[in-house]
């Protein structure tokens, strides 16, 4: 076993997503300086599974996935919602979010996503925080609960969990 499994270590991810592409590369500027180096970038997506955000960001959103190569603790990795949830209101406009950023993290077994929303399979952590297991590893990839949002499920996605959980394998 490496050492940062031994040590519980696990690999910060977030979601960025916008209807201004400008507004999605300032955001993972500043997510670098907050979480450190940046390992991995999606391309940048469709974020077209839900219209649950259109009301307040509009159409056309698109959406890349980061993660970090300083690993965290997992017991504290509520804290970058904190964060994240400060870094959104910073670009509010009349009340609605221009970017939305949603951390969680991955570790061998698991993708654990953060909400301010409480809901029947969520825990909870402090200062208003939840967590949830998204997707579980089992079999050589990863696999969605009946929770698991729609886009969470889809092949693209998973394909790119399962690439930054390679990073955090090999450089484990």
């Amino acid at each position: 076993m490496r050492k940062s499994f031994k040590s519980g270590k696990a690999k910060l991810i977030a979601s960025v997503f916008s209807g201004e592409p400008e507004l999605i590369s300032e955001t993972s500027r500043i997510l670098e300086r907050m979480f450190g180096r940046i390992d991995f970038r999606s391309p940048l997506m469709d974020f077209t599974h839900t219209k649950y955000y259109n009301d307040e960001m509009g159409c056309g959103l698109k959406r890349i996935f980061l993660s970090f190569a300083r690993l965290i603790r997992p017991e504290l990795a509520y804290k970058a919602k904190l964060n994240t949830n400060a870094l959104e209101k910073k670009f509010t406009q009349n009340g609605k979010r221009r970017v939305n950023v949603d951390p969680g993290y991955l570790d061998m077994s698991k993708l654990v996503l953060f909400s301010t929303k409480d809901y029947t399979h969520r825990l909870p952590m402090p200062r208003g925080i939840f967590a949830e297991v998204t997707l579980f590893y089992q079999d050589k990839s990863y696999h969605p609960w009946p929770w698991t949002y729609p886009d969470y499920k889809t092949k693209e996605y998973i394909n790119i969990f399962e690439s930054i959980r390679n990073i955090y394998r090999e450089g484990a």
